[in-house]
């Protein structure tokens, strides 16, 4: 069987994101999980109307091809139904929320609803250019950070739906520069297909399609979930066998198409994979949270030197460096982050330096403070590993050193949001007191037991990278 592993599955993905070259293809599945209808809903008034019924019912196209034919050949009560079906508030799809966040740039799909774009831009703050018609397919939208491809229509113009017979057959005249595209895409990227039941007759024809244009010797790997036929939920052993067995010849006609299955016990395994996927693909991604007046026992030099080459270890070894720029740190993080890119990274500064300069304009102290928040929760929210170091400012008040807020605030979001947390003790201040706080609660922080006392002591950078190494690694497994 063309089966593959989540574990294959995960890292085959993970690495497909990092090179982006990753893509997804959507089907129903993924829309019904906030609320929308699937194939068979849709067409079940239809079914009635022509005296058939949807369940037993497998050529949904040729039962849309029916009830067209009955109604004098007009589409006016498809296309009704369609902006009826689609045009409903939908509910926050977690699977959609967690993909969004991820790097990928091309989305196809067969849904006809606004899923996967409104998604897109309101919660991963996306540039979707979007391509609904054959039109479209020619201009390109400036800065787009993602494109989605609507294979099969828009409810926006669901007159023009792919969805009855005449409209498959006629689909290489009409549409072929989506096959087209699609054909491109299948090339070149990694495919992850969410969302089908490999009983939808809308893949089949795109599967059928997409063979005789790619043959199976240039095909990449891509692959699927598919929920394992569940024995506890047949009251019948001869119909569980033949399910089962159904399923397992399905699952090896795939591999014809280079596609591998990932069987999941229940839908929910699918979510649980896709959070794990996001979490090890930001574990690339690592803030220096920190900022200081003063370095304590440490000169200057020291401290400069200090996060000066743990930033250009960190860079040397392909992360991705997230900085607030707080005084006393931001600087140094920036000098050790452009020299080593610019010696040994060919001068790509986007790919490994994240500058985010905290906004402290002349607003009223109450719009700069919610701004702050916002921007912080942002900050943190993008990266996968927190580093805090020293952590101190000077009170204006008192004129007195003070263990930094700002950074204590970095450290509760980073909490509340699962990051890896690695506070550098040694460097004092508030990321002392972050790491005395993770070290009474070390069972909460078991990534950092066999580095801990190192965390503490250990004030050379290469020392301290080495252990950020090894914490990372092992977290790379969990």
């Amino acid at each position: 069987m063309s089966v593959a592993s989540m574990k294959e599955f995960e890292r085959e993905y993970l690495k497909a994101l990092q090179e982006e070259s990753a893509g997804l293809f959507a089907g129903a599945g993924l829309s019904r999980a906030s609320g929308y209808v699937d194939w068979k809903e849709l067409l079940r008034e239809f079914a009635d109307d022509v005296g058939l019924e949807v369940e037993k019912e497998n050529d949904l196209v040729g039962l849309a091809q029916y009830y067209y034919n009955a109604k004098g050949k007009n589409r006016t009560s498809i296309s009704s139904k369609i902006v009826s079906e689609f045009t409903k508030d939908a509910k926050n799809n977690e699977n959609l929320k967690i993909l969004s966040t991820l790097p990928i740039k091309v989305y196809w799909t067969t849904n006809y609803d606004t899923l996967i774009e409104d998604t897109l831009r309101d919660w991963a703050n996306k540039k979707v250019d979007v391509k609904r018609t054959v039109e479209n397919l020619s201009i390109t939208l400036p800065g787009r950070d993602a494109i989605v491809y609507k294979m099969h229509g828009d409810v926006s113009l669901s007159h023009e739906a792919v969805i009855i017979r005449d409209d498959y057959e006629a689909y290489n005249e009409k549409r072929q520069l989506f096959t087209t595209s699609l054909q491109g895409d299948l090339v070149s990227k990694t495919f992850l297909f969410i969302g089908f039941s490999f009983e939808d007759p809308n893949l089949m024809y795109i599967l059928s399609r997409i063979r005789i244009l790619l043959g199976e010797e240039h095909t990449r790997p891509h692959y699927c979930f598919i929920r394992e036929v569940n024995e506890k939920e047949y009251d019948n052993k001869e119909d569980y066998i033949y399910d089962k067995t159904k399923q397992e010849l399905r699952v090896q006609d795939l591999g014809r198409y280079g596609i591998s299955a990932v069987m999941v016990k229940e839908y929910e395994d699918i979510t649980e994979a896709l959070k794990r996927i996001l979490f090890k693909h930001k574990l690339k991604k690592i803030l220096i949270s920190g900022s200081a007046e003063t370095y304590g026992d440490m000169s200057t030099e020291e401290a400069s030197q200090f996060i000066y080459n743990l930033t250009r270890q960190l860079i040397k070894r392909d992360f991705k460096i997230i900085t607030g720029f707080g005084k006393g740190i931001g600087s140094y993080v920036i000098s050790g982050a452009i020299e080593e890119i610019f010696e040994n990274k060919y001068g790509h500064v986007g790919e490994y330096l994240i500058p985010r300069p905290f906004p402290f304009l002349s607003l009223k102290e109450k719009q700069t403070n919610e701004i702050s928040e916002k921007y912080r929760k942002s900050l943190v929210n993008d990266c996968g590993v927190a580093i805090f170091v020293f952590g101190n400012k000077l009170d204006e008040e008192s004129g007195k050193i003070v263990n930094a807020n700002g950074v204590y605030e970095e450290f509760k979001l980073a909490k509340e949001m699962n990051k890896v947390i690695i506070p550098i003790g040694s460097t004092g201040f508030m990321a002392k007191e972050i790491w005395d706080y993770v070290n009474s609660n070390i069972d909460e922080y078991d990534y950092l037991r066999d580095s801990i006392e190192i965390l503490k002591e250990e004030k050379e950078a290469d020392k301290i990278f080495a252990e950020i190494s090894k914490i990372i690694t092992m977290m790379k497994g969990v």
